[in-house]
C-alpha cells in the first residue's frame, strides 16, 4: 500500500462525507441520505483496511532499518576484563 493510495481512500471517504452533508443541506428524502451514508461507512472501512496496510508496511521497513547491527560473534567479556584483551585458557 503506497502512501499515494492511502491519501486516495482518504479522499474518497471526505468527498463522501462532503457530498452527504450536501445532500442533507439541499433537502434529499431520508432513502437517499442512508444509501449515502452507508457508502460513506463502507469507505470509512476501505480507508482503515488501507491504513492499517500501510501503518504494517512501514512497521517492517522501520524495523530492518532500525535493527541493531552486532558488533562480532564473540561472547562478551566478563566483568573486570578489557574487551581488547582476550583471556586464554592455560
Amino acid at each position: 500500500m503506497s502512501l499515494t493510495e492511502l491519501e486516495r481512500a482518504e479522499k474518497h471517504m471526505q468527498q463522501q462525507w462532503y457530498d452527504l452533508v450536501m445532500a442533507d443541506q439541499q433537502g434529499n428524502s431520508l432513502e437517499v441520505l442512508e444509501q449515502m451514508y452507508d457508502t460513506y461507512i463502507l469507505l470509512v472501512e476501505e480507508y482503515n483496511l488501507c491504513y492499517e496496510e500501510y501503518q504494517q508496511e512501514n512497521q517492517v521497513g522501520l524495523r530492518v532499518a532500525s535493527a541493531p547491527k552486532r558488533k562480532s560473534s564473540r561472547v562478551n567479556p566478563s566483568p573486570g576484563e578489557d574487551e581488547g584483551h582476550i583471556k586464554l585458557a592455560s
